[in-house]
């Protein structure tokens, strides 16, 4: 959405960025009688940490199952606030955002098994202790039973980003980027519509190429070689 992101209050006089705070209430004296005072500039994002210590701390006290439930609601919580246009800027998709969506499915998945298997188990709990740093392990340890919600995971983030790219190239057109963009898109509703079940390289891969789109539409040139690299070095059943 577009929104002014230079706000006074109207009480008091203070003046503060809306990018910042992300709300039109005074941070001095609370009120909600704002303006803007500056041009509309598209902005989907809001002030947002991912903190995962407070569900960190129950690893003693909780089953496997509740500890899954309350991770994929902190990451829910984080993931619906964050976007990726900041003050008219496109962002880069970053490894915490990607490893906050792995976490929210693969705890919600974990949420609703009765039993859960010792290798899934140990990569839920790798997950859980570095994901608010961007730390994920190996695509090549993805358990076997975590292969589905592992490709619908990182097929949200490619979405979820591609969503704001669409939005940003509206007010900035690249046609080269469009058509890159597009065959991301193929990809990932292939990954969609097998439910996930894909090879977990293949999905990782997606999303190193959405990465790389970002970087070609703020201006690196030679990341459009290495999404093309990513999406051709995807498997013989892709798109």
């Amino acid at each position: 959405m577009k929104v002014r992101g230079e706000r006074e209050c109207q009480d008091c006089g203070t003046r503060w960025r809306y990018y910042e705070t992300g709300s039109i209430a005074c941070p001095d004296c609370g009120s909600i009688h704002s303006v803007g005072i500056d041009e509309q500039t598209e902005h989907t994002d809001a002030p947002a940490t991912l903190d995962l210590t407070p569900v960190r701390s129950r690893i003693d006290a909780d089953s496997t199952r509740e500890i899954a439930d309350a991770a994929a609601e902190h990451c829910r919580e984080y993931t619906r606030k964050r976007g990726f246009i900041d003050a008219g800027e496109l962002r880069p998709l970053t490894e915490t955002y990607v490893a906050a969506v792995e976490l929210q499915h693969v705890g919600a998945h974990l949420s609703r098994e009765m039993r859960v298997s010792d290798p899934t188990e140990r990569y839920f709990y790798e997950l859980l202790g570095g994901a608010d740093d961007g730390d994920r392990p190996a695509v090549e340890e993805v358990p076997a039973d975590l292969r589905a919600p592992f490709g619908l995971a990182m097929a949200a983030a490619v979405e979820n980003y591609q969503r704001d790219v669409r939005t940003y190239l509206d007010d900035t057109p690249d046609p080269t980027a469009r058509q890159l963009s597009g065959r991301i898109r193929d990809h990932r509703k292939r990954i969609e519509a097998l439910d996930g079940d894909v090879d977990p390289a293949d999905a990782n891969r997606l999303v190193h190429a959405t990465r790389d789109l970002g970087s070609y539409i703020t201006g690196d040139e030679s990341a459009f070689v290495r999404a093309e690299n990513w999406l051709a070095g995807i498997g013989d059943g892709a798109v």
